[in-house]
């Protein structure tokens, strides 16, 4: 993945664990609701269905007040290399995660958030970049849990 256009918010990081880890980190619900979401957030996954076409429904609960619905539509799995889903509630936007190995113990992973708009995305941009950086730091602790 390369950087963004005013329709998209791209975040990058490289994480020093193997790309498998990285990705089961993402791709088993058990790990993913301990980091899914900025600090302070937990998550109540309902369904995880990781394949095309499947669904990923899941209930972010805010650290002091509020509960987010939140529904998805995965389009393709790459297993270790790129997740790609649609969003189908709001906010609107197709979502990609890239899974680089950079070597056998560093990971470069990426988030892409592909809008319709440039008015969608500038409405998200200030909100979402460091609520990435955020979600990177949860992920980074719950891998060295694994």
């Amino acid at each position: 993945m390369n950087a963004q256009s005013d329709f998209e918010i791209f975040s990058s990081r490289i994480l020093n664990f193997p790309v498998e880890k990285v990705y089961k980190a993402f791709a088993d619900p058990a790990h993913l609701k301990n980091w899914w979401g900025p600090n302070g957030f937990t998550n109540t996954i309902h369904e995880f269905d990781l394949r095309p076409g499947g669904k990923w429904l899941l209930t972010m609960h805010g650290p002091e007040k509020g509960n987010y619905e939140n529904a998805s539509v995965f389009e393709t799995i790459k297993p270790n290399e790129l997740i790609r889903w649609k969003r189908i509630s709001q906010p609107l936007f197709d979502m990609e995660i890239a899974f680089e190995k950079i070597t056998d113990s560093k990971t470069q992973i990426s988030f892409r958030m592909i809008f319709e708009t440039v008015e969608g995305c500038s409405k998200i941009r200030p909100f979402a970049e460091p609520k990435n950086e955020e979600n990177f730091d949860r992920l980074e602790k719950e891998i060295e849990t694994m």
